[in-house]
């Protein structure tokens, strides 16, 4: 049985991975900072699925969360064969209403721990010639508008960079850039969303089939779905000027309050 590890498992995506991948038969790793549900969705999965689920509580905006979770990841005798690193929130806000503080904490857990954790996982991997990571970013990847898709695009240029230096090591790397998705993420960063159009939702569970079979496809890039597929379509093609028009008054009409 393969293991994979997932940060922030608990809710939302992470959770809808550790769902798949248990059904599937894979041991899990499950990586959060709330130690109590951890250990309930650890029990959960264990019950319903009869693999093991391993627990680790991080928090991925600190020097120590992220170095227990690389840690783990290069345990060659424990190995990880799947690194979804999920972990990440967004600041409610637009660009110096955020406290200098906020945003640094963010690019901590999207950008520092992403890339120490991938480079953790990798050279692991890469020595047995086997393995994936699927970096969760956003299609806000793609729009100038904010911090949080700043950041965001970094881990698609990263991934898809790393992806390209480990061509042929038998290690898939994937970028996962999904839309609005019905989860924990809005609320626990205070925003709003009755005014997103009902047509831009995605359910966390059809999403990690499709990222699932994307990385088996060995794409280095997952929009997990048609809708938005269409939209970065006609994002690639727009000149980055309008682009940046069009996505403040999107932003300030459909986005999160």
């Amino acid at each position: 049985m393969t293991t994979a590890l997932i940060t922030g498992s608990t809710a939302g995506i992470g959770a809808a991975f550790a769902r798949r991948l248990a059904s599937d038969g894979h041991n899990l790793v499950l990586v959060a900072r709330d130690t109590k549900r951890l250990g309930e969705q650890a029990t959960e999965l264990h019950d319903r699925h009869g693999i093991e689920a391993e627990v680790l509580t991080a928090d991925l905006a600190t020097d120590d969360g992220i170095e227990a979770v690389a840690t783990r990841l290069s345990d060659r005798k424990h190995a990880v064969d799947l690194l979804v690193n999920n972990a990440g929130f967004a600041n409610k806000g637009v660009y110096l209403d955020v406290p200098m503080a906020d945003e640094l904490k963010m690019l901590k857990v999207h950008c520092e721990a992403v890339l120490r954790l991938t480079s953790a996982a990798t050279d692991s991997m890469r020595a047995r010639g086997r393995g994936g990571v699927v970096n969760v970013a956003s299609v806000a990847a793609f729009l100038p508008r904010g911090t949080y898709g700043a950041s965001k695009a970094w881990v698609v240029q990263f991934t898809q960079g790393a992806a390209k230096d480990l061509a042929g090591s038998g290690v898939r790397l994937m970028a996962l850039c999904p839309g609005f998705v019905r989860t924990e993420f809005h609320e626990r960063a205070g925003m709003g969303t009755d005014n997103i159009p009902n047509w831009m939702w995605l359910d966390a569970d059809k999403l990690v089939t499709s990222a699932l079979a994307d990385l088996a496809r060995g794409r280095t890039l997952s929009v997990p779905d048609p809708r938005y597929k269409v939209m970065m379509g006609v994002v690639k093609v727009t000149p980055r000027g309008l682009l940046g028009g069009i996505s403040s008054r999107t932003g300030r009409k459909y986005g999160p309050k």
